[in-house]
């Protein structure tokens, strides 16, 4: 039996996840994220009744508006004046990233090496699809078929989903962890600590709407000139250039709107991209790809909680930019910002990271990676 819920349909299931997973505070104390709680029992339940003979088609376009919107918000919270005070942050979380992304790499063929297999499937198990996420995992799938490996493709995306669902429950926890052992001071639990600015509701909500238009274009067009970016990188880039444009006019933009519109629109995206998820095809990875994901993880959360964290700061904001940091480097900024997000709640705001980490995880990490990737598998094709 086949049960197809239209988008109005996805979109209540995903909410009621999420609110569910919410009343729990069990979760909370653990600092995992309601919508990657609320997400991944829904996930359960349609893999659960699908072996069971029930059949479920998602509409996924508002999954996808939702997506889009969220990363708008970034930019339009991307004021001047923060990212002169955190720039530095950015800066080291960026360096932080490329380290990381290189690492992922290096345990990837190393690990294949070890275990016979193809050493160009430690690169795509490696930054591809973890540092990288499900869209670049396809946007490099064909190069690495090009290159000998058959249904990279699909390896890709296998990886990706692994590395979703470990970020969201492995982010928030560490990020707590490193709280809890080292009694660090959490932030001021208040909007004054991120300076959020006052202005005109109908203008921001406008204005997000404008740059997801606009940006979906730009988008559009950086792929026709063979551009390998995600689809969101345009609307990004609108919204930067738009908050550029108000941080020196009438300042019309309010950080509360797009705080709110933040948090809702990562919150809904996380919980309906994780129902939409095809967890079954984590049983097309054999044993050697998942021994290695689970080497990955282990390296990765080591990196964020021994190195990451000391070079973020050390104290509180340092544990946030781990989290951070942990949530896009195994998922995608989605899972960082819901880890921040957990610890956000339960400790105070941490001002440098929820800049950093955005804007690393969203945007510049795309740019590096690729050269990351490349440079790894040609590097491979030469020496094996």
């Amino acid at each position: 039996m086949t049960v197809t819920l239209n988008a109005a349909e996805t979109l209540a299931l995903g909410a009621g996840g999420w609110w569910l997973a919410g009343r729990f505070a069990f979760f909370v104390r653990l600092h995992l994220p309601a919508p990657i709680v609320g997400g991944l029992f829904l996930a359960c339940c349609v893999t659960a009744l699908r072996s069971a003979g029930v059949e479920f088609v998602f509409d996924s376009v508002l999954r996808d508006v939702l997506m889009l919107a969220f990363f708008t918000t970034l930019g339009l919270r991307a004021s001047t004046a923060l990212l002169r005070r955190e720039g530095h942050r950015v800066v080291v979380c960026l360096a932080l990233a490329v380290g990381g992304a290189i690492v992922q790499n290096l345990v990837g063929v190393a690990m294949c090496r070890a275990m016979g297999l193809d050493p160009l499937i430690g690169v795509v198990a490696g930054a591809t699809t973890l540092a990288g996420g499900p869209a670049t995992a396809l946007a490099f799938g064909q190069t690495f078929e090009r290159m000998g490996l058959a249904e990279a493709s699909t390896i890709g995306v296998a990886c990706a989903v692994f590395g979703i669902l470990v970020a969201g429950l492995v982010a928030g926890p560490a990020g707590g962890f490193l709280v809890r052992r080292h009694s660090f001071e959490g932030g001021v639990k208040s909007a004054e600590a991120v300076e959020m600015r006052s202005g005109s509701v109908a203008v921001t909500l406008g204005m997000l709407v404008a740059a997801m238009g606009a940006g979906s274009v730009l988008s559009r067009a950086m792929a026709g000139a063979g551009l390998t970016l995600p689809g969101y990188i345009g609307a990004m880039i609108v919204a930067a250039v738009i908050r550029f444009i108000d941080d020196r006019g009438e300042g019309k933009l309010d950080d509360g709107v797009l705080d709110r519109a933040a948090r809702i629109s990562v919150s809904l995206f996380i919980v309906l991209a994780l129902v939409t998820l095809k967890l079954w095809v984590l049983a097309t990875l054999a044993l050697p790809l998942f021994i290695l994901l689970a080497v990955q993880t282990v390296v990765t959360i080591a990196m964020a909680v021994l190195v990451v964290w000391r070079v973020m700061g050390r104290g509180y904001e340092g544990a946030a930019g781990a989290a951070g940091w942990l949530g896009f480097m195994l998922g995608t900024t989605a899972n960082a910002v819901a880890a921040l997000d957990a610890l956000e709640a339960r400790h105070g705001a941490a001002p440098g990271a929820r800049v950093a980490v955005p804007v690393v995880g969203a945007f510049l990490i795309d740019f590096t990676n690729s050269f990351v990737i490349l440079s790894s598998a040609d590097f491979v094709r030469r020496v094996w």
